[in-house]
């Protein structure tokens, strides 16, 4: 059963359903499907707003139905506990991204990407306003951006 939970904890900062757990893999899922790229810089286990931002808009059904047929998704997790800690070439490849898209090292800080890597919006920590009218704007930066 030990084995099973650490099991279980290995793979709860890997990956979070709907969300690309390799950038290289989004950036071609986001060509081929013509879709623009959400890019999340998180502290999953240190950052209160990235959780707060996590749970209260990233985990909503309105969130995850508009994703899910618009953006391809990239969380750049920078955990700080041991036990959370991701794979060497997922932690140098998220140092890449924050030093291409987020080099203040700003968490949480989600960056809105062409499939080029072009960036048409960023946000700076957890949105002042609510939950609904930040995913009005992304959603009209989305239908804005269709060929």
């Amino acid at each position: 059963m030990k084995w099973m939970l650490l099991l279980l904890l290995a793979f709860q900062g890997s990956s979070t359903p709907g969300w690309e757990p390799d950038y290289e893999t989004a950036v071609q899922q986001a060509r081929a499907k013509d879709r623009l790229i959400l890019l999340s810089f998180s502290g999953s286990d240190w950052c209160g707003p990235c959780i707060q931002l996590r749970k209260e808009v990233f985990e909503s059904e309105a969130f995850l139905a508009m994703a899910d047929s618009s953006l391809i998704l990239y969380n750049a997790d920078f955990p700080r506990n041991r036990k959370n800690q991701l794979p060497k070439a997922r932690q140098q490849q998220n140092e890449e991204l924050a030093g291409q898209y987020n080099p203040q090292g700003k968490f949480p800080f989600t960056v809105l990407l062409s499939a080029d890597g072009k960036v048409i919006k960023s946000w700076d920590g957890y949105p002042q306003y609510n939950s609904t009218l930040f995913l009005e704007q992304l959603r009209t930066l989305v239908h804005g951006h269709r060929p």
